[in-house]
C-alpha cells in the first residue's frame, strides 16, 4: 500500500509537470483527487489494510493529496502566466479600458467541515463508506432496534414512499448493512443526506446531512468511545477542547451518551455562543446495543462496539458561528464568497 501511494504521488507529479493546458490539469485532477480517482480507490481499500496500520496509511494518502494539490496549484499559476504572455504578443491590449475581475468558485462551508471530519478519522484508521438514500424500513428501523409501533416510524416524522420504503432518517442504516457483511474488524464513519419531515426554519429542514460512526471489534469498550471522541474533538475544534458526556437514551445504542464539548469561543467561561454554560452540546453515541449486534448477524458475546452520530449542518453552524441554517441553502453569493 506504502509503494502504491508512492507510485501514485509521482505519476500525479508527472502528469501535472507534463500538462500544458488547464484542460489537462482537470483531467489530471479528477484521475487522482476526484471521488473515483485513484486515491478514492485506495481509501476505499483501506478495510484490507491491517488495524494497526490504518492510522498510517490514512496520515500518508492525506499527505499524497495535499502534496498533489500544491504541485497543480503550482501548475496553474506557470499556465496561466504562460497563456497570458501568449496573449499579450498576439494581441494589442487597450489600456484604457478597465479590467475584468474573475471570480473563482470554492468549497461550500458544509464540504469544508466534511473534510475536516473525514480528515481527523482517516488519520485514525476510519474508512468512509456510503449508503442509499432511499431505504428500506428494515434497515432504517427495525434492525436498530426501532420496532413498528415506534414513534419515529409515524408519517408525520418520515418520508415513506410505501410502507417498505422511505427516504433514510438518519444514516445509521448504513452501519446495519456493514455489520450484515460480517467482516470484522468494522472502522468506518458514513456521511450523508438525511430526510426528515420538519418545517423549514433557522435550526430544521426536510434535508440535512449526518456522519455517522461505527467501531465493532472484540474488547471494545465505553473508554474507546470517550477517547476516540477527545481525540477528534482536540483536532477539530482545538488542543485544549474538553469533552463531557452526559446519559441520554437511543433505541440503537446501550448505554447512550449526548456529547458537549467546551465552547471554543470562550473557553468554557460563558459567552452568547453558549448561552452562558460553557459547553456545546455536538453529537449523540454509546454503546452498540446487543440486539442490533444480534440482528445483523453479530454475536454480542464476543464482540462489542460502539456508535456516534454527528448533524454536519450543527457542526458548520457552530465552527463559523452562523446563527441561521437556511444561509447554508440559499446561495447568496454575499455570504457564500465569505468562506
Amino acid at each position: 500500500m506504502k509503494e502504491r501511494i508512492e507510485q501514485i504521488r509521482k505519476a500525479a507529479a508527472a502528469a501535472i509537470e507534463n500538462a500544458e493546458k488547464m484542460e489537462n490539469l482537470n483531467d489530471v485532477k479528477v484521475s487522482y483527487l476526484g471521488k473515483k480517482g485513484e486515491l478514492s480507490k485506495l481509501l476505499k481499500g483501506m478495510k484490507n489494510v491491517a488495524p494497526e496500520d490504518r492510522p498510517k496509511i490514512g496520515q500518508m494518502v492525506n499527505e499524497a493529496r495535499a502534496a498533489i494539490e500544491e504541485k497543480m496549484k503550482e501548475k496553474v499559476d506557470v499556465i496561466q502566466r504562460a497563456f497570458l504572455e501568449e496573449k499579450m504578443k498576439s494581441e494589442v491590449i487597450d489600456v484604457t479600458l478597465p479590467g475584468k475581475h474573475l471570480e473563482s468558485g470554492h468549497r461550500h462551508p458544509n464540504q469544508i467541515a466534511l473534510d475536516d471530519i473525514e480528515r481527523v478519522f482517516i488519520g485514525m484508521g476510519y474508512e468512509v463508506v456510503e449508503g442509499p438514500e432511499i431505504e428500506y424500513d428494515r434497515y432504517n428501523f427495525e434492525l436498530l432496534n426501532i420496532p413498528a409501533n415506534h414513534p419515529a416510524k409515524d408519517e408525520q416524522d418520515t418520508f415513506y414512499i410505501n410502507k417498505d420504503i422511505l427516504l433514510r432518517t438518519q444514516t445509521s442504516p448504513v452501519q446495519a448493512r456493514i455489520m450484515e457483511t460480517g467482516r470484522m474488524p468494522i472502522r468506518v464513519i458514513a456521511p450523508g443526506r438525511v430526510f426528515r419531515s420538519d418545517e423549514v426554519d433557522a435550526t430544521h429542514s426536510p434535508s440535512f446531512h449526518q456522519v455517522e460512526g461505527l467501531v465493532v471489534d472484540k474488547g471494545i469498550t465505553f473508554a474507546d468511545l470517550k477517547g476516540t471522541l477527545q481525540q477528534w474533538a482536540e483536532e477539530f475544534f482545538g488542543p485544549d477542547t474538553k469533552v463531557k458526556f452526559r446519559p441520554h437514551h437511543f433505541p440503537f445504542t446501550e448505554p447512550s451518551a449526548e456529547v458537549d464539548v467546551t465552547c471554543f469561543k470562550c473557553g468554557g467561561k460563558g459567552c452568547r455562543m453558549c448561552k452562558g454554560s460553557g459547553w456545546i452540546e455536538i453529537l449523540g453515541c454509546g454503546m452498540v446495543h446487543p440486539k442490533v449486534l444480534s440482528d445483523c448477524g453479530i454475536d454480542p458475546e464476543v464482540y462489542s462496539g460502539f456508535a456516534f452520530g454527528i448533524g454536519l449542518e450543527r457542526i458548520t453552524l457552530l465552527k463559523y458561528e452562523i446563527d441561521d441554517m437556511r444561509l447554508l441553502y440559499e446561495n447568496d453569493i454575499r455570504f457564500l464568497k465569505q468562506f
